[in-house]
């Protein structure tokens, strides 16, 4: 299977960091990016096609297909934050995060959602957004759909998934497919630890080879520490070289550019702000940072599952995000997400005796997971991203009574359905919960749980917002053109500039988004006017 990384690698790739070439003392460029995951790839592509001398920084290493070797064991800690269990600040929350190149496209399961139009009609009526309509978007959603291979899934689903239209459909649900940004797929399971066959059409294999055949450097292994301003501009970006398990090494560099654009992600790129004391006169930095809360509820069936088989997302149904208004009680979407060993145990409640018996029946287990949608109510604000003693980001969350009901009414909800599909038994993902045989049993269990932080288990794999874009300076960290209200030269292309969730997983949106961004400031930069589809 030819690897396109380790292919450009000996046709010259310019890469510096960790086992490459040594990190210089200073460069200059035209555009530093800081980041290489969705908003970082496409810009990083665009502003290259442009004629723009582009330098990227990729705090995690360079991994590639022939890295990828299925195993959690490996994947882990070489292509997630923290080895896959960043957490808020109380632990309630574990969150699923890339750090390597490509970011998050490269260990994500690749469903496919453009932002939906209620999100943007809410944008553009609380946010001042008023450009971001569903038609002035579609031509950017197409490009990226085009560009990145995203269609529809045409291979049945796995049973995982099947499970969730079976059940949803019992109960006149209505549950679609998902749409997925593959070519070739080969159908493994694996996508969450990076793809051996490089089928997923992540950053890592079409927009930074595009960027990097043209001429861009790419400074792996390489974390940003602070921006260098006077309150107006940028003058350069302060880093630090970085040892594979994340922790700093002894080797600092400055890099000169007249534009910084950031897309770090929205926890770090927030973080990289605060720590370089960016202006902030409204108070908006770090704040409204939205995870999608995920309840999960699992389910034991007579015959095997194998959720670890197959594409790992493939069906989904919104019809929870239907039955109120967006500013209403929080809605949430239903998948199915991929079962492994590893990530299995650790979402798991419980331990000893109960839990061994629960992973006797991990073949015949299936799960679904609800995507809580927050940003659309004022008891539902996210959180807050802030610095730690050292410097590095913590993201406190509270999981208010609002939030909480939702979980309640989501796991009321998977349980019905995934009975309604054919369960012998439903286990409900909280502390004081077990597994039950009935409907009627667990709808009574799920009432009466205590809904509260660290009992009911909460994950996240979607952060959002904190450097958000406004329609005024008072509103929000940017202008609506992704340029930071304060500093001239800095943008932000990454899931940080959503004013709230997007209510459905989010990399689509960061690429239709960004292509739009991007796009725009190639020319205002000096360079080509330039579409991503140009050849």
């Amino acid at each position: 299977m030819p690897d396109p990384v380790r292919e450009g690698l000996a046709r010259g790739w310019r890469v510096f960091g960790g086992p490459h070439a040594p990190l210089p003392e200073r460069l200059s460029c035209d555009v530093l990016v800081i980041g290489s995951g969705a908003g970082g790839g496409v810009t990083a592509e665009i502003l290259t096609r442009a004629g723009l001398d582009v330098v990227i920084v990729e705090e995690g290493p360079l991994r590639s297909s022939s890295d990828f070797h299925q195993l959690e064991a490996e994947a882990y800690p070489a292509l997630y934050q923290e080895s896959a269990s960043r957490k808020t600040a109380d632990k309630a929350i574990n969150i699923l995060q890339g750090r390597c190149v490509g970011g998050s496209t490269t260990v994500n399961w690749t469903s496919s959602f453009r932002t939906p139009p209620d999100t943007l009609a809410f944008w553009r009526d609380h946010h001042g957004l008023t450009e971001l309509t569903e038609e002035a978007l579609a031509p950017w959603f197409d490009e990226a759909e085009r560009r990145l291979h995203i269609g529809d899934w045409l291979t049945p689903p796995n049973l995982n998934n099947e499970l969730l239209r079976t059940g949803a459909a019992q109960l006149g649900i209505e549950a679609r497919g998902i749409r997925r940004n593959v070519r070739g797929c080969w159908n493994l399971g694996s996508c969450g630890m990076g793809c051996p066959t490089n089928a997923k059409q992540s950053m890592l294999v079409t927009t930074l080879p595009a960027a990097l055949n043209a001429g861009a450097r790419l400074l792996v292994q390489t974390r940003a520490l602070r921006l260098v301003h006077d309150g107006s501009r940028v003058s350069a970006v302060e880093c630090a070289a970085m040892q594979p398990d994340g922790r700093p090494a002894d080797r600092l560099l400055r890099v000169e550019a007249r534009h910084v654009v950031l897309s770090g992600g929205a926890i770090n790129s927030p973080a990289l702000l605060l720590r370089s004391g960016a202006p902030d006169p409204h108070g908006r930095l770090g704040q409204r940072t939205f995870l999608h809360p995920v309840v999960l509820s699992a389910a034991v069936f007579d015959a095997p599952v194998q959720g670890w088989q197959g594409a790992p997302q493939t069906i989904y149904t919104d019809h929870f995000l239907h039955t109120q208004p967006i500013d209403g009680p929080i809605g949430f979407k239903l998948e199915a997400p991929p079962l492994h060993p590893l990530v299995f145990t650790g979402t798991l409640c419980g331990f000893g005796q109960p839990q061994a018996e629960l992973l006797r029946q991990f073949p015949n287990t299936h799960t679904l997971l609800a995507l809580l949608r927050d940003g659309f109510h004022p008891e539902s604000p996210g959180g807050q991203v802030r610095l730690k003693s050292d410097g590095t980001p913590e993201l406190d969350y509270p999981l208010n009574a609002f939030v909480m009901d939702g979980a309640r009414r989501a796991l009321l909800a998977m349980a019905e359905i995934q009975f309604a599909a054919g369960a012998r038994q439903v286990l409900p993902v909280h502390e004081q919960a077990g597994l039950v045989g009935r409907w009627a049993d667990a709808k009574a269990l799920i009432e009466r749980l205590p809904m509260e932080p660290l009992l009911t288990r909460v994950v996240s794999a979607h952060v959002m917002g904190g450097c958000a874009l406004s329609g005024d300076a008072s509103g929000g960290v940017l202008r609506p053109d992704g340029r930071h209200w304060q500093l001239a030269n800095l943008s932000v292309h990454d899931g940080s500039i959503f004013p709230t969730s997007i209510g459905a997983n989010p990399q689509l949106s960061i690429y239709g988004l960004v292509n739009r961004l991007a796009t725009a400031l190639a020319p205002a930069l000096g360079g080509r006017a330039v579409r991503w589809l140009d050849a």
